[in-house]
C-alpha cells in the first residue's frame, strides 16, 4: 500500500497496535487532552496539584539530606564556638603570663625592690627616721600593710600552728563532751 492510502480504522485499532502516535508523526490539534499527557510522560489524569509517587520520594530524599546535613551543621558550629572559646582562653592565659614574666623582672630591680619595701612594709633606710600620721580614729593614715586581728596576743605568745590546731582537733574527737538530758 502507498501512503497514506490506509483506512481510518486500520491505524488506530488492529492487534500489536498501540494507540500512541509513532515517532517522527505529529500528534494531531484535533486529539485529545490524553494523547499529549501521555506523550509528555504524564499520567492522563494529571493536574497541576497532584503528588506523583517519584515527587513524594525526592521530597523525602532531600528532607533526609537537610536533616543530616543541619546536624553535621550544629555538630560543626558547636566545635567552633568551643574552639574560639579556647583560642580566647589561650589568649588570656597568654597574656597573664606576659603580665606576670614582666612583674617577675621588676623585682630583679633593686630600686623596684626599694619602693615596694617602703611602700608596702613601711620601711626606712638606715639613717632614716619613719613617721606615721594618725588620724582620730588611732588609726594610721597612709599607704603600708596593716593586719587587722579580733585579738591580740600577749607579748610573748603566738598564733597556734597548723599542728598544734590539728593535735587538738584529735583530742577533741577522742573525748566527746557528754550531754546530760534532764526530763
Amino acid at each position: 500500500m502507498a501512503r497514506g492510502t490506509r483506512s481510518p480504522q486500520s491505524t488506530s485499532t488492529g492487534p500489536g497496535r498501540s494507540k500512541r502516535p509513532r515517532a517522527g508523526t505529529r500528534a494531531s490539534a484535533t486529539a485529545g487532552s490524553g494523547k499529549t499527557s501521555r506523550r509528555l510522560g504524564l499520567r492522563p489524569g494529571f493536574r497541576g496539584g497532584a503528588v506523583t509517587r517519584r515527587m513524594l520520594v525526592l521530597v523525602v530524599v532531600l528532607l533526609l539530606l537537610a536533616v543530616s546535613f543541619a546536624s553535621s551543621l550544629r555538630i560543626y558550629l558547636g566545635q567552633q564556638h568551643e574552639l574560639a572559646v579556647a583560642e580566647q582562653a589561650i589568649r588570656d592565659r597568654t597574656a597573664q603570663v606576659s603580665e606576670l614574666q614582666s612583674e617577675l623582672a621588676r623585682w630583679d630591680d633593686p630600686d623596684y625592690v626599694k619602693t615596694q619595701a617602703r611602700e608596702r612594709l613601711g620601711w626606712v633606710m638606715p639613717g632614716e627616721t619613719g613617721y606615721r600620721v594618725i588620724g582620730d580614729d588611732g588609726e594610721p593614715l597612709g599607704g603600708g600593710v596593716t593586719i587587722l586581728t579580733d585579738q591580740q596576743l600577749p607579748a610573748g605568745e603566738h598564733e597556734p600552728m597548723w599542728w598544734d590546731r590539728m593535735w587538738g582537733s584529735i583530742e577533741t574527737a577522742d573525748a566527746p563532751a557528754r550531754k546530760i538530758s534532764r526530763r
